[in-house]
């Protein structure tokens, strides 16, 4: 199923579970997976905040995906949010090419004018692929970012792959 601007419905927003010890509880990222089908949603947004991205190499958020992707028929959004565009684009191609339907990015804390923000997510789409459909993650709480209603707007209007917002405090 392609997402984009009429991608509508519930895409939850997955936790990634560990053992005790730190490393990943496979067995529960199947059974959450499960889940969450039977629970009909209508995609899943995994290595976001919730899903503890920065606490994973590389290699584990591949294998994260990967393994999501294979056991479920929903279309799944992967975040990849990364210090540098390098790390960004690399786990976005990954990602893609593993049958990810689309990325979702969230702007690094040090932004704090309206020009660096549009400009960092034109950057960034740019680095992740031009092709690749990405959902802007707006989160001002955590991130400290600031983005206005006509941010917002300015960033999905230079950025055709941008097709979703994902909204989770004020104020934007």
């Amino acid at each position: 199923m392609a997402i984009g601007p009429n991608t509508k419905g519930v895409y939850t927003i997955a936790p990634t579970p560990f053992e005790a010890d730190g490393k990943i509880d496979w067995e529960s990222l199947d059974s959450m997976v499960d889940f969450y089908e039977r629970c009909g949603v209508d995609g899943m947004t995994i290595l976001g905040i919730m899903g503890e991205a920065p606490k994973l190499d590389a290699g584990e958020s591949l294998e994260i995906v990967k393994r999501i992707v294979a056991r479920t028929r929903l279309p799944v959004i992967v975040g990849v949010s990364a210090p540098g565009f390098a790390a960004m684009r690399s786990l976005a191609r990954a990602s893609i090419e593993v049958g990810a339907q689309g990325v979702m990015i969230a702007p690094p804390p040090a932004l704090r004018t309206d020009d660096q923000i549009v400009t960092y997510f034109r950057n960034a789409s740019e680095a992740v692929g031009e092709d690749v459909p990405f959902v802007l993650q707006d989160y001002p709480l955590t991130l400290s970012v600031v983005m206005t209603p006509a941010v917002i707007r300015r960033i999905v209007t230079d950025n055709p792959a941008c097709f979703m917002l994902k909204h989770e405090d004020w104020p934007g």
